[in-house]
């Protein structure tokens, strides 16, 4: 690939947006950031990125309403997305299910807190495909 693989990240911390995008400019990735589901829509159709790292719970639309929306678009379909969850800890006080998680079609999806190194591994498997 001659250009740099982009990355969009949405999530509605401003904090956590910061942080991952310095572990992921630690790569050679261009890094797009967006923080709710609607600009993260907006990008994901401008930028055409190589990954999109979504967080779940986001005012909405949130994360799965974006990966759904994303999936059913031919045009976008075909971008991986990594679903970010803080499922594992807010199971009995959410609504939301892993099984849900599979239904939006997310390529993959890591828990909250994430482990630098290990979001920096996801990544590049999906954009070595």
């Amino acid at each position: 690939m001659g250009m740099q693989p982009k990355v969009l990240l949405v999530d509605d911390d401003p904090d956590f947006v910061e942080a991952t995008k310095a572990i992921l400019e630690t790569r050679p990735y261009e890094v797009i950031v967006a923080y709710d589901g609607k600009e993260g829509l907006e990008k994901a159709r401008k930028e055409n990125p190589h990954v999109i790292i979504l967080d779940v719970m986001m005012p909405p639309p949130d994360g799965y309403a974006v990966c759904s929306e994303l999936k059913r678009d031919p045009k976008y379909k075909k971008i991986p997305i990594l679903l970010l969850t803080a499922v594992m800890q807010a199971l009995p006080h959410t609504l939301y299910t892993i099984d849900m998680g599979l239904r939006t079609e997310a390529d993959d999806y890591i828990d909250k807190p994430v482990e630098p190194a290990e979001l920096v591994r996801r990544v590049e498997a999906l954009i070595a495909g």
